[in-house]
């Protein structure tokens, strides 16, 4: 049995959410009674994902897909619908760091390669899942951006990223009125420093020596917890609170969830 039953009979669609925010979500939904649709490109890592969600009494399903393939996530959206009936809460997740380079040898491949993943990817899987959630009558959409790009501009080198971090979080802005009339949320979470996949394995650096501006924070860069990052869980937390009924009035709107850490870098 789901240990909190706050989104029994609704239906969740979650990207990237084989490791990391993404599973976290996934978790924290499902804990509270949600049937989690678990997408992704590797199905092993989805896979580890679901037995941990069936293991403490929830229901999930399993859709590959690479967001950056429209077909992939048109395909995405119909097995939802397919399996469950309907979507009513859609977490924009699945994203890359990419590579973090000096502009000047940053290509043009690799940067386009982030934007396909992070702003191409959020534009479809937004832009697919409308129809479904004005079919259920409204719904709610958490897009999954990053402090980088929205109020930290300090980690030169991550052009492509930022960029695709500040697009996001602009588009999510700009949906939040157009969808408003269908009773459709949108809201943007901004993580700091997260224990998560993307912040230990997801980087490609080159070269950031070049470019680094020195900053020494001897006692930890997050004010909050010092040299302690947050938790992918409290991410997870965050973003069932936007997507349930104890935030019916808030959309268009960014939380940081960093510890302060961005209002110092």
């Amino acid at each position: 049995m789901a240990t909190n039953p706050g989104f029994e009979g609704k239906v969740a669609v979650i990207t990237g959410a084989g490791t990391g925010l993404g599973q976290a979500a996934a978790n924290s939904l499902a804990g509270q009674g949600a049937k989690v649709v678990l997408s992704a490109r590797r199905r092993e890592k989805l896979e580890e994902t679901l037995e941990k969600i069936k293991k403490n009494g929830g229901d999930g399903y399993i859709v590959e897909a690479d967001v950056s393939k429209e077909e992939d996530v048109i395909q995405l959206f119909k097995q939802a619908k397919d399996h469950y009936g309907k979507v009513d809460i859609v977490v924009v997740n699945a994203g890359m760091n990419g590579v973090w380079a000096p502009i000047e040898e940053l290509t043009f491949e690799e940067f386009t390669k982030t934007v396909d993943t992070n702003l191409h990817g959020s534009f479809l899987t937004i832009k697919h899942s409308v129809p479904h959630l004005k079919a259920a009558g409204g719904g709610s959409i958490v897009v999954v951006s990053s402090v980088n790009g929205t109020r930290m501009f300090s980690n030169t080198g991550a052009t492509a990223y930022v960029a695709t971090k500040a697009a996001q979080t602009a588009m999510a802005k700009l949906l939040a009125v157009e969808l408003a009339r269908d009773k459709i949320r949108v809201n943007v979470i901004c993580p700091g420093r997260i224990d998560s996949e993307i912040h230990t394995v997801g980087t490609d650096a080159r070269n950031l020596e070049k470019i680094r501006i020195p900053r020494d924070y001897p006692e930890g860069e997050i004010p909050l917890t010092g040299k302690e990052a947050g938790k992918a869980s409290q991410v997870g937390d965050l973003v069932s609170f936007l997507a349930g009924n104890q935030s019916t009035h808030i959309t268009g709107t960014e939380v940081w969830i960093d510890g302060g850490q961005s209002l110092i870098q």
